[in-house]
């Protein structure tokens, strides 16, 4: 390739580029909006339950993960969803990929 054909391909990458950031912000956008209602929908544990009290009613997680961090930050792994707690208090609750997609 010459110089001249070089800055062309170039200005051609540049522009298909600049063209595609919009579409993948709103694509971005309409899968964060699917994600939250798939989680509105769905019975997880709520912010502030104990770790106790999160396994009476959804019962025993399929793993645990230990303790990382100050404060300590803990996952329980369900199905479809995982629990992070801070010391022994839920701090969110997280669908799985697979999930919010559906």
């Amino acid at each position: 390739m010459n110089k001249s054909s070089t800055k062309g391909f170039g200005m051609v990458v540049l522009w298909v580029a600049l063209i595609g950031i919009p579409g993948s912000a709103a694509l971005a956008d309409v899968l964060l909006i699917d994600e939250v209602r798939a989680s509105r929908s769905m019975d997880l544990p709520d912010n502030g339950l104990s770790m106790q009290s999160v396994e009476n009613r959804w019962g025993t997680p399929l793993q645990r993960y230990g303790a990382v961090g100050e404060p300590p930050i803990t996952r329980w792994q369900y199905s479809e969803y995982s629990v992070y707690f801070e010391h022994d208090l839920v701090i969110t609750s997280v669908l799985h990929n697979d999930v919010s997609s559906q």
